[in-house]
This record gives C-alpha cells, structure tokens and sequence, in this order.
C-alpha cells in the first residue's frame, strides 16, 4: 500500500509539474519567433538589416545573435531612439558606431538623419524591423517604422516588421493630432493611444499614403500566433523587456499613455525616480485631501496616494530631470486591474487636478506635440470635460479608418 501511495504522490508531482511547465509557456508567439520557425528560407542569399532594439528578443535570445547563430547574412544594424542596445536617454542623440559584441556597423537613426540614406543601405537587400511598441502616437517607434519604409521604398528594398502585441490591447483613446502640431512624437494622423500592432500601422500607413513612395513600398508582416485584441500586456504570458529605460515595467507603460502629458507641463512626469510617470508633483504642488478623494470615486482599478518624492539624475534613464535634488510633493500611482480604467483618462484627469493644485504650473511647447492639439484648446477641454465626447468621436472616426488594415481579431 505504502509503494501504491508513493507511486500516487510521484504521479501528482509529475501532473503538477506538468502543469507548470504548460502555464509558464507564453501564450502567444510573437512575429521573431514565428520568422525562425517557418521563414528562414526566404532570407537565405540575401544581405539583411536589422531596425532592433533590446526588445528584439525571442526566448531570451536577441534576434540579431539568433539569426548569426542560423547563418543569416546580417550586414547592417540601425539604431533608434535609445540605441540599438538600449543604453541612451531619451531624446539623447545617438552617433553611428559600431556594434562591440559582432563588429557589425550601427547606423543611427535618431541623430542627424533619422531616415535611413542611400548608403547606409547599400549592402542591404532586405530590413527586419522588430522593436516592442506601447501603442502610443507620441511613442518615436512608429515614427523610425514610417522613415524606414519610405527610404526603403525608394532602393526598391522590402521591410518586414516582425509584429508584437500592443501591450494596451485594443485601446482607442485621446485626442487625434492636429496637422499643424506634427513633429516625430506626432508624425501620423492618428489618436494618442491607437488600439493597433506595428505591423498593423505599417499596412495603414502604406495604405493611407502617410509615406513617401508609398506606392513602390513593399511591407511584409510577420504575424503573431496566439495574440487577439482583447489581450492586454499581462494576457500574453511574454516577459517584459524594456522598450525604453524609463519604461521598466508594463504597469508604467501602461500609466504612460496619460501621465506623458506631464511633460509637456513644468511640473515632474517622475523621471529621476524608480517610478517615472507613477510619480507626479512639484515643489509647490499642494493636494489636498479632496482632490485624492475626487480621484478616488473617479477611477477603480488603480490606488492613488498623496506622495512626495525626490528627482535624481540616473544616468542612462534621467540625466536632467525636472526638480532635480528638489523635493516634489504630489501623488503615487499603484495598478490594481489595467483593465478596470482608461490610461490616458487617468493621465487627463490628474492633469487638470494638479494644475489645480500647482497654481505656478503651466503648460510648455511640448504639449501641442503630446496631445495633438492647441494648448488653448485642451485648457478649455479641461474645464468643462468636453475632451470626452472628442474622444468618442475621434475613436469611432478611426476605428473605421484603420478596419481594412487590421489582422488580429
């Protein structure tokens, strides 16, 4: 009996284990892994360049040392905002240098061209475009996508974006950006928050002509197995890897969708602390308990906490930060449920809370590029909330616009 009962209890271990190994898999596969799996052939004899960044990894894997490991000739690297590696600030000029770990040239596309030129693809007959987006307008990847494809284009070279989920999911939020206010935090007509993959704005943008040469751009996607529109960052079973330093966990990416328009205030968005954009304030921002209390009963989901917090330089993540070495009193932001609120809803709100709160705050000339609209305008949307219906309206517009280029359900 003792041998049956042991036998028994060895059975369940292996059924648990069993188990464990099948949750702990990813539930989708994203666009690298499915290029590896089925793809490879078509690569073979052609020079290849890689548009990546730290985020371009498959089962903890870069896909530049994979693709070197299966022999594919790899011949050029391109850089976007935060380096090929992932070790620049933002909004901190990258040069051309070389790769240390391949020897491999890396040309930068977020310096003094960020389009890539003529020679920079002369020894490239196909380009791998595969770079974790947040599904955010002012989000420079999808801007470096556009340049990529129309310098493409035009040398007749063929980009495939290896797709990976939006990590919001579907989400359509924000104001849509203002032809005048286009810059490269607000390159496309689009909303502030898309509800599309990368792959997905690449077909839009080739179908909607927002590209030069457009009609001679040849845009393959790779496509995900596994991942659906209802799927939010934490659904996918993926590890998050960074898209940029100041992002180190979904839940401030995902917070990031609305507390970016604190940059384009004089008040701090929290860079220079482990929690940038999960710390607002000023010096002299003075919340009470009501404005806690009215944020409170407006949005579940999310704990909101009166906080005050000290901006350092981090190199790498913060070389500057606003208040630097100066005591911010303001709030702390804490997921409970991503999908229980609307990121840039949230962002909004606290926004007109805080500059209620911070009588000497105002906005800067960063905020047309954020929010896509005069700064007059979104003041005046502020007051009486009528932002809302702009929203709606702006969201069913696009969702229109974008369904012939969608591929997921």
């Amino acid at each position: 009996m003792r041998a049956i009962s042991a036998l028994l209890t060895v059975c369940a271990c292996l059924v648990l284990l069993g188990c464990n190994l099948t949750q702990s898999q990813p539930t989708v596969q994203v666009g690298g892994q499915v290029l590896l799996n089925n793809h490879l052939d078509d690569l073979e004899g052609k020079r290849v360049g890689l548009v990546m960044n730290p985020t371009a990894r498959v089962e903890g894997s870069h896909m530049l040392d994979t693709l070197l490991a299966r022999n594919i000739n790899i011949t050029t690297l391109f850089a976007p905002e935060h380096g090929f590696r992932g070790d620049i600030g933002a909004g901190e000029t990258i040069e051309d240098g070389i790769d240390q770990s391949t020897g491999l040239p890396v040309f930068s596309l977020y310096g003094k061209s960020r389009t890539p030129t003529p020679d920079m693809l002369e020894k490239v007959d196909v380009l791998l475009f595969d770079i974790q987006d947040v599904g955010a307008r002012f989000y420079t990847y999808n801007a470096t996508l556009g340049n990529v494809i129309e310098a493409a284009g035009a040398q007749d070279i063929p980009v495939w974006v290896l797709d990976r989920p939006n990590p919001a999911g579907d989400l359509i939020s924000g104001w849509m950006m203002q032809d005048k206010h286009q810059s490269f935090v607000g390159k496309y007509p689009i909303p502030m928050v898309h509800g599309m993959t990368l792959g997905e704005l690449a077909k839009m943008m080739v179908g909607e002509q927002w590209v030069d040469n457009a009609d001679q751009a040849t845009v393959r996607v790779i496509q995900m197995d596994g991942w659906n529109r209802s799927m939010k960052w934490p659904d996918t079973g993926l590890d998050w890897i960074p898209p940029s330093p100041n992002l180190p966990r979904f839940y401030h990416a995902y917070v990031y969708l609305g507390t970016v328009l604190f940059e384009g205030t004089t008040m701090s968005e929290g860079r220079g602390t482990d929690n940038p954009f999960l710390r607002i304030g000023s010096p002299k921002t003075k919340l009470t308990t009501s404005h806690i209390a009215k944020l409170r009963r407006q949005f579940s989901g999310v704990n909101i906490e009166r906080r005050s917090f000290t901006p350092k330089s981090i190199p790498g993540k913060a070389s500057n930060p606003k208040f630097e070495g100066e005591r911010c009193h303001g709030i702390a932001i804490q997921i409970t449920n991503p999908d229980a609120f609307n990121p840039v809803k949230l962002g909004t709100e606290l926004l007109s809370t805080l500059l209620d709160a911070s009588p000497e705050a105002s906005f800067n000339n960063y905020m047309p590029k954020l929010s896509g609209i005069d700064n007059a305008l979104l003041q005046e949307q502020l007051k009486n909330d009528s932002y809302l219906n702009n929203w709606e309206k702006t969201a069913r517009e696009f969702k229109k616009q974008r369904k012939q280029y969608l591929i997921y359900e």
